[in-house]
């Protein structure tokens, strides 16, 4: 009885540390992931900012790759940034918690973890299933929690700003802007820059 207990009280241990360890892990790649991305860095500090914040979900990175490449081959001294944008509310809380339970209710299947039992209840039969076919159970739950998670941070976003200021929002517009009215938007902030001739210099051989 004595090493019932004990073993018991290990399981629910070693389950405890690898909840733990996960949510650790998932608070350290989130911060991660709400910082800014710089993309190119440059010696001279003083050149303008162009900051890109973007629906990753959306698949949108590979849209702020091909902008930022035709940026820096036009404005070499451009500084480009970019970042996942968080929608507002409790969306990204919730998308949080559904990927950490997420995580939690695959260890426990996979470890067969005796919930009920240690508090001397009968295992519900839904409970039985997802622990008699594992593989499935945990396939399920990861890609329903990504399905849920993917929904509830799909905002749609691809804002723009230059110095810190908006120049443009897919949230507003409903869509990207074209490479050449980007090009004439940030032409004309760098005309109201004050010595921005000098601020910012045109590759002479880029190509329209």
């Amino acid at each position: 009885m004595w090493f019932r207990f004990n073993r018991k009280a290990f399981q629910l241990a070693v389950f405890l540390l690898f909840c733990l360890v996960i949510f650790h892990n998932i608070e350290n790649s989130a911060a991660e992931n709400n910082k800014d991305i710089p993309l190119t860095k440059f010696s001279f500090q003083a050149a303008p900012t162009v900051s890109f914040l973007y629906c990753y979900s959306c698949g949108y990175r590979k849209a702020f790759d091909e902008y930022s490449n035709i940026l820096h081959d036009k404005y070499p001294e451009l500084q480009i940034k970019g970042g996942n944008y968080d929608p507002p509310g409790l969306n990204t809380v919730f998308s949080r918690f559904i990927s950490i339970s997420k995580i939690l209710f695959i260890i426990a299947i996979v470890s067969a973890f005796d919930f009920w039992g240690n508090f001397g209840m009968q295992p519900p039969s839904w409970w039985t299933w997802c622990t008699t076919n594992k593989v499935y159970a945990a396939m399920m739950v990861f890609f329903l929690g990504n399905m849920i998670e993917a929904q509830l941070i799909s905002s749609g976003a691809f804002e723009i700003s230059f110095n810190d200021v908006p120049i443009w929002s897919k949230l507003s517009t409903g869509r990207i802007p074209a490479p050449q009215e980007l090009f004439q938007i940030i032409d004309s902030q760098i005309s109201m820059m004050q010595d921005g001739s000098d601020s910012l210099k045109k590759n002479p051989d880029f190509v329209k």
